[in-house]
């Protein structure tokens, strides 16, 4: 029996997603929108590749959620996208409500399944969706950091012209201009980025990470970023149905760690067929420690907000 994904919202992201994850060939996929024909038509148009990419599997599109059952991951990217001049927060309550209602829609079909969030602001709704469906804290887990991590390595690798491959970073905290770029433990071959780089070039790195999301906005003057994201969600999604107890920023339900507790926030995780096995902690320095602390502050007055009980 073949893995089931279904990914709610048939937008650029969700379409974008689906055709990331139909080339991995892990699992059959369900598109869904309230848009009549709109996930039915990119699903068919998809599947329809299929044969020239020489993969075998299903996938189906539809206006009706009873199309999720027994998913093994449902992953929503249903919600309003920024425009030009909009924070990721200015998205919270018109989101909120849609992501409440596919939450609802999506655990009574697949009660076993484990949540991937990329809707906005990240990580208050990865916290609304793990409240609704009623799900423990290590199947509901937010893309962010994978995204964040990687628009930090495009930079760097820019600036010194090396390869992707040799570069490692790593943004914690919340997804928003918050954030918070390790630099002296991200590295090239091995090099912290704060030994290889001249300050002021590294902090025009940092702070272009941190407005990565609105840059793309700025230009698409219509939508937001969709190939990296769908990308982001692929191997977090290939991660755990592999069980590949792979290591990956992620927004993850912290209980303590880094000294916070009750939000989800940005940090490294070990992803596994139970969805979070483990989250790391890094010795980060007093300036990063304060930086995560107004972070984490944004993010509950956001979950504060919402009223959740």
């Amino acid at each position: 029996m073949n893995n089931k994904v279904s990914i709610i919202g048939a937008g650029m992201t969700g379409a974008t997603t689906a055709h990331w994850l139909a080339e991995k060939e892990v699992a059959d996929i369900v598109l869904v929108d309230v848009v009549e024909g709109l996930a039915q038509g990119k699903a068919l148009d998809l599947l329809e590749a299929m044969p020239i990419a020489g993969i075998d599997i299903s996938i189906v599109g539809s206006n009706d959620y009873q199309a999720t059952e027994g998913s093994d991951v449902v992953v929503i990217t249903a919600g309003l996208p920024r425009k030009p001049g909009m924070s990721r927060d200015d998205l919270l309550f018109a989101n909120a409500e849609i992501v409440k209602q596919v939450a609802l829609n999506t655990i009574k079909y697949s009660p076993n399944a484990i949540y991937v969030v990329l809707t906005n602001p990240l990580d208050v709704m990865t916290y609304l969706t793990m409240k609704v469906t009623g799900q423990s804290p290590q199947k509901v887990i937010g893309q962010a950091g994978i995204l964040d991590s990687a628009r930090m390595r495009t930079f760097v690798a820019q600036e010194l012209k090396v390869s992707v491959e040799n570069i490692n970073c790593y943004v914690l905290g919340g997804h928003g201009d918050d954030m918070v770029p390790l630099t002296h433990i991200s590295n090239v071959a091995g090099i912290p980025l704060d030994e290889i780089l001249p300050s002021d070039k590294l902090e025009k790195i940092v702070d272009r990470t941190r407005k990565g999301g609105g840059e793309i906005v700025n230009l698409l003057k219509m939508g937001s970023a969709f190939y990296a994201p769908g990308l982001s969600v692929t191997q977090m999604v290939c991660a755990i149905l592999q069980n590949k107890h792979l290591i990956v920023p992620a927004a993850a339900y912290l209980d303590g760690e880094y000294g916070l507790k009750g939000i989800y926030f940005g940090t490294p995780v070990q992803l596994g067929r139970s969805g979070v096995e483990k989250i790391i902690e890094y010795k980060l320095t007093e300036v990063e420690k304060n930086m995560l602390k107004v972070s984490a502050a944004g993010v509950a007055e956001n979950i504060a907000k919402l009223n959740l009980p």
